[in-house]
C-alpha cells in the first residue's frame, strides 16, 4: 500500500502539477507508438496476400498463367480463396489478440508495462515463424496467426497504457494519436511490400511480407530495454523512489526538481483517493470491481468500462477494417478496376497522410468534437458509395466513371476516420480509467476492439463474397456501415466527455462532477493533494469534537492519534522520497499521506505536505 510510505510535499496550485513539455517526452512517446506498426502491418499484408495468385493457387489448387496474368480454366471473378478460408485466416489473429489483451492487463500490473510489451514482441515472433514455415498447411498457418495475435494483444493494450501514463497532459492526445499514425504507416508499408511481391510465383510472394514483421519486433523490444518503466506503475507498487526517477527521466527534469515532486505528489494522492473508493478484495473481486457502480454516475467503474468498450466497438463498426482487410478482393469484384492492388495502396496512402491532422485537431478541437463530426462525415460518404454502387456503379452498367467516384468517396471516408475515430478512440481509453483499474480497463476495452475486429473479419467475406452461401452484397454493404455510424455519432454525443488539456487525475475529478455534454466547460478547481488535506482536516476536527464531547474538556489531540491525524506542518516532520531525510522540525505522525497531511504556515500557501 502506498499509504504506508513516508510523507512528502505536494501542490495545491493547479499550475504546478506537471513539468513543461520537452523534446525528450515527445521522442519517448513517439518511439513507444511504434507498437502500432504490428497492428497496421498485419492488417495490410493479410489484405494483399489473400489476393495473391500464388497464395490462391497454393490453397485452392487452381492454375494461373503468370505471363498473361490470368487464371487458367476459371472465370477471373471466381478466382480466389473460399469465403470460409479468408474468414478463418483473417479473423484468427483477432481471436488471439482478444485473449492477449485480456491477459496483458494483469501481467502489466504484476511485472510492469515495459516488460509486458517485450514479452509480447517475443510471442509475436514465434507466431511469425509458424506462418513462414507453412506452405499449404492451413492448420499451421492459422495456428501461427493465433500465436502472433496473442503477442499483438499484449502490445496493443500495454502500449496505450504506457503512453497515456508517461505523456504530458498538454500533448497527450497528440502523442497517443501517434499510435494510430503508426498503424496507418504499418498498413502502408505492408501494401508496398505486397505490391512488390504480388507477381512472384514462389513462396517468397507471401513469406517476404510476413518476414518483414520481425523488424518491428526487434526495434520495439530492443528500445524498451532502454526506456524507463511507467512512474504510475511504480506508484501503484509503492516504489516512490523508482517513480521519481522514472518521472524525472520522461519529463527531462532533474530528480530534485519541484516540478517532479509536485507531479509525483498529485499522482500519489490520486492513487490513494482511488484506493479508498475501489474495494480491495480477492483477485476475482478485483475484476468484478471493474464493473461496480451506478450506470447513472459518470465516474463509476461500470460507466468507464462502457465508455471504453463502446468506443472500441463503434470504431470497428465504422467498417474501416473491411476496407483494409478485404479492400483488394472487394475492388476486384467491382469489375472495372485493372489493378486492385494499386487502388488498395492509394487508400492506404490516404489513411497515412490524413492521420497527422489529428495530432493538432485532438488538442485544439477536442475528443468529443472529432468523434461526433467524424461520424457525420463517414455517414454521408458511405451512403454515397452504397447509392452509387447499386445504380451507376453496378458491374453490368460498366461505368468506370461511377466506380472512380465510389473510390473517391471511400478515400474521403478514410480521411474522416483517420482524423477522428481512428486516433481518438485510442486516446480516450488511455485517459478514462482510474489508476487502480487502469490496466484492466484498457485491456478490456482493447479486447473489445479485437472482439469486434474478429466478428467483422469472420462475417465480412460472407457478406460480400460471391461463393456459395455468401450474401454477395457488394457495394450495398456500405448501407450497413453508414447506418452503424449513426449509432457511433449518438454514442459519442451522449457518453463521451471532453478530456483535452487535463491530467489523468483531473479527468477522474471531471467525470465525477459533470455529465459528458457539460464536460467541455469544466475547469479543475483543486488538486487531489489539497482535497485529501481538506478531508483529513475535517476528519481530525470531528475526532477533536468527539473527544471534547466525551471528556467535556478543551484539550487537543496527540499528533499520532488514530494512526496520525491532520497536523500543521510545523508540528511534524516530512521525509521525501528522494532520501533527503526529515525536514522542518520534529518528526511526528506515522500514517503516510493518506492520513497525515497539513500545510506549512512558513511556506507558500500553494504547498501541501503529506
Amino acid at each position: 500500500m502506498v499509504s504506508a510510505l513516508l510523507p512528502f510535499e505536494g501542490p495545491a496550485d493547479l499550475s504546478r502539477i506537471e513539468a513543461p513539455v520537452t523534446l525528450k517526452a515527445y521522442l519517448i512517446c513517439a518511439f513507444a507508438a511504434c507498437g502500432g506498426l504490428f497492428f497496421g502491418y498485419d492488417t495490410g499484408w493479410i489484405n494483399g496476400v489473400l489476393g495473391m495468385p500464388y497464395f490462391i493457387t497454393l490453397y485452392t489448387g487452381y492454375s494461373y498463367d503468370y505471363d498473361r496474368k490470368q487464371p487458367i480454366g476459371i472465370d477471373p471473378v471466381n478466382f480466389g480463396l473460399p469465403s470460409s478460408t479468408k474468414s478463418l485466416m483473417t479473423s484468427i489473429l483477432s481471436c488471439g489478440t482478444f485473449f492477449g489483451a485480456l491477459i496483458a492487463g494483469d501481467i502489466a500490473d504484476f511485472i510492469g508495462r515495459r516488460l509486458t510489451i517485450i514479452i509480447g514482441c517475443l510471442i509475436f515472433c514465434v507466431g511469425c515463424v509458424l506462418q513462414i514455415a507453412s506452405t499449404n498447411q492451413t492448420v499451421l498457418f492459422v495456428f501461427g496467426r493465433l500465436i502472433a495475435g496473442l503477442g499483438v494483444g499484449f502490445i496493443s493494450t500495454v502500449i496505450i497504457l504506457y503512453m497515456s501514463e508517461i505523456a504530458p497532459r498538454k500533448v497527450r492526445g497528440a502523442l497517443v494519436s501517434a499510435y494510430q499514425f503508426c498503424i496507418t504507416v504499418g498498413i502502408l508499408l505492408a501494401n508496398c511490400v505486397v505490391y512488390s511481391t504480388q507477381d512472384r510465383n514462389d513462396t517468397g510472394s507471401y513469406r517476404i511480407p510476413i518476414g518483414v514483421q520481425f523488424l518491428w519486433a526487434l526495434i520495439l523490444g530492443t528500445g524498451l530495454f532502454i526506456l524507463p518503466e511507467s512512474p504510475r506503475y511504480h506508484v501503484m507498487k509503492g516504489q516512490l523512489q523508482s517513480a521519481a526517477k522514472s518521472l524525472a527521466y520522461v519529463r527531462g527534469q532533474p530528480i530534485e526538481s519541484e516540478y517532479i515532486k509536485d507531479e509525483l505528489a498529485e499522482i500519489v494522492a490520486n492513487h490513494e483517493y482511488e484506493m479508498q473508493v475501489v474495494p480491495q478484495t480477492s483477485y476475482i473481486g478485483s475484476w468484478v470491481a471493474c464493473f461496480h457502480g451506478s450506470l447513472r454516475k459518470g465516474n463509476s467503474n461500470i460507466r468507464r468500462i462502457i465508455l471504453g468498450c463502446g468506443l472500441q466497438m463503434w470504431q470497428q463498426l465504422t467498417g474501416i477494417n473491411f476496407i483494409f482487410y478485404f479492400g483488394t478482393t472487394f475492388f476486384q469484384q467491382l469489375g472495372t478496376i485493372s489493378n486492385p492492388f494499386f487502388i488498395s495502396l492509394i487508400t492506404t496512402l490516404v489513411n497515412v497522410l490524413s492521420t497527422p491532422i489529428s495530432f493538432v485537431a485532438v488538442e485544439y478541437l477536442g475528443r468529443r468534437f472529432l468523434l461526433i463530426y467524424g461520424a457525420m462525415g463517414m455517414i454521408i460518404m458511405q451512403y454515397i458509395v452504397a447509392i452509387v454502387g447499386v445504380t451507376a456503379g453496378r458491374i453490368d452498367a460498366n461505368d468506370p466513371a461511377a466506380v472512380r467516384g465510389m473510390i473517391a468517396c471511400i478515400c474521403i471516408n478514410i480521411f474522416f476516420f483517420a482524423t477522428t475515430w481512428g486516433p481518438t478512440g485510442w486516446v480516450v481509453i488511455g485517459e478514462c480509467f482510474p489508476l487502480p483499474i487502469r490496466s484492466r480497463g484498457v485491456g478490456i476495452s482493447t479486447a473489445c476492439n479485437w472482439f469486434w475486429n474478429c466478428i467483422i473479419a469472420v462475417v465480412a467475406p460472407y457478406m460480400v463474397g460471391n461463393s456459395k452461401g455468401s450474401a454477395n452484397l457488394g457495394p450495398r454493404i456500405f448501407f450497413i456501415w453508414g447506418s452503424l455510424c449513426i449509432f457511433s455519432m449518438l454514442f459519442a454525443y451522449f457518453l463521451v466527455p471532453e478530456m483535452k488539456g487535463l491530467t489523468l487525475e483531473q479527468i477522474d475529478k471531471m467525470m465525477e462532477e459533470v455529465s459528458p455534454r457539460k464536460s467541455k466547460k469544466w475547469m479543475p478547481k483543486t488538486t487531489y493533494v489539497a482535497e485529501l488535506a481538506r478531508r483529513d482536516a475535517e476528519k481530525s476536527r470531528q475526532q477533536w469534537r468527539d473527544v471534547h464531547a466525551a471528556t467535556n474538556t478543551t484539550g487537543g489531540l496527540e499528533s499520532g492519534m488514530m494512526g496520525g491525524g491532520y497536523q500543521e506542518a510545523n508540528e511534524m516532520g516530512a521525509i521525501d522520497p528522494y532520501g533527503h531525510g526529515p525536514t522542518h522540525g520534529v518528526h511526528g505522525g506515522s500514517g503516510g499521506y493518506g492520513n497525515s497531511m497539513g500545510r506549512d504556515p512558513y511556506e507558500s500557501p500553494n504547498t501541501v505536505r503529506y
